[in-house]
């Protein structure tokens, strides 16, 4: 006989059925995309040295770590459905948490459609037979994998394990062939691994010019990290939260930390540091010295098991935003609605027309650019959350605590800051929008504040 976390609730609420595999694999699935396909070259070109570009991408994996551990506190002790919005809401109340949530969806859709149009770019580029262009490639994936969801949330974590396992996987085969095939291929590829461990066509890099380097370096590797967090979208969907959780946020950093560090050494097995400074797709250069010009479609390849990973689990996690702002009453009190099989269905309808329409308006371009702004504020959110519930609520249950706190926090939201800032000045015009975005979210408050009243008198 079931155990009652086992047993299936009743009709309109969410299940607890998730486990830690489920959080690691939305873990690795949303962190690892496109990204790590081309950010070795920007790395290696701003640093133009092996070690330190190595230290680079372990600094960013310790950012991350310390962010997963401040992040694990507060997942464990609050585990409810909406990711950010929850502990800005718990610290500052409905305004601000609505206002995190707000920006959190919009950033979501905005990713969501940009993934769709880069699968469906992708997917032409390899099969160029097609009838149909990117756009329409992209539609299909983007609905495709909403009807994934609507099957429950059962086959949802079923795909996010079976695409993270895969993408894992096609990466961990692409570097143990770098370092099998490397050797065999010294005498025309001249791999690093037989030359010089910095540039030598760079002068070293000294004082100002070694911290700007080192700035820009980090800020390229954090990107490349984002997405560790997608686990606390789920919260309250795991059977036990309390403990995996943690595991998921934890574990996930250190499997992305591992890959990331393994796919630069492996590069360095191949390519020399000047080619791989001068790179805009250091894989696809890679694979093309070993492989011919097949390597380039193997890439391909990479990429679209990447992308579809990815936009898996964002289309999963970002209805559970809207989901959790209109169960709490700051969103239509309608979109609370919950199948059977656990999905938030009016949550999942106008998370994908949203994103459908973006793609196929293609005006998505300004808000994908004040998605990085986005996504920083609300570390920064987290943390400070963090910070003002250690101090103002002290009792409350904290199944797991920051190993490193104050500490650890600390660097993260300072880090955090300073990247803020970072945006401001090398984008800012993207900034002031999104900071106007965000103004936003306080009369659409109201206004969604009001429709939920109305909609609970006339239930009642």
């Amino acid at each position: 006989m079931p155990s009652p976390s086992e047993s299936p609730p009743s009709q309109g609420s969410l299940l607890h059925i998730l486990g830690a595999s489920f959080g690691l694999a939305g873990a690795v699935g949303s962190s690892i995309g496109a990204g790590i396909l081309r950010t070795p070259g920007l790395v290696a070109a701003q640093l133009g040295s092996a070690p330190l570009m190595l230290l680079v991408w372990l600094g960013g994996g310790i950012y991350s770590l310390f962010g997963a551990l401040a992040v694990a506190e507060l997942a464990a002790a609050l585990p409810s459905a909406g990711g950010w919005y929850v502990y800005a809401r718990r610290a500052a109340g409905d305004q601000a948490g609505f206002s995190v949530g707000w920006i959190d969806w919009l950033g979501q859709c905005a990713g969501l459609a940009w993934v769709a149009v880069t699968i469906g770019e992708y997917s032409a580029a390899l099969l160029p037979w097609l009838p149909v262009g990117s756009k329409a490639i992209g539609l299909v994936v983007l609905l495709t994998f909403a009807l994934v969801q609507l099957l429950g949330l059962a086959a949802g974590s079923l795909s996010q394990k079976l695409l993270s396992l895969a993408k894992a996987g096609a990466f961990l085969i692409l570097i143990a062939a770098c370092f099998w095939f490397a050797p065999h291929a010294a005498s025309s590829a001249a791999p690093a691994a037989t030359g010089p461990l910095t540039d030598p066509t760079l002068p070293p890099l000294q004082g100002r010019a070694l911290a700007v380097g080192l700035v820009f370096a980090l800020q390229a590797v954090i990107t490349t990290y984002d997405g560790w967090h997608s686990p606390i979208y789920f919260a309250e969907e795991f059977s036990d939260p309390a403990a995996a959780l943690p595991r998921s946020l934890v574990g996930g950093v250190l499997a992305v930390t591992g890959l990331y560090l393994l796919v630069n050494l492996a590069l360095l097995q191949v390519l020399s540091l000047p080619e791989l400074a001068g790179s805009r797709l250091p894989l696809a250069d890679a694979a093309r010295l070993l492989f011919g010009g097949g390597g380039a479609q193997l890439i391909t390849v990479l990429a679209l098991i990447s992308c579809l990973g990815l936009i898996n689990a964002v289309i999963m996690a970002a209805p559970r935003v809207l989901y959790g702002l209109a169960r709490d009453g700051l969103f239509l009190n309608a979109v609370a609605g919950v199948s059977s099989a656990g999905t938030p269905l009016f949550a999942l309808g106008i998370t994908t027309l949203t994103a459908a329409a973006l793609l196929l308006v293609g005006d998505f371009a300004i808000l994908l650019g004040m998605a990085a702004f986005f996504y920083v504020l609300l570390y920064a959110t987290g943390i400070a959350a963090l910070f003002v519930l250690r101090w103002r609520d002290p009792e409350l249950a904290r199944p797991f605590r920051d190993w490193g706190y104050p500490f650890t926090a600390a660097t993260v939201g300072i880090t955090s800051l300073a990247f803020l800032v970072g945006e401001v000045v090398s984008d800012t015009r993207n900034s002031l929008l999104a900071v106007g975005l965000i103004l936003l979210s306080w009369p659409l408050h109201q206004v969604f504040r009001r429709l939920s009243l109305r909609s609970a008198e006339c239930i009642s």
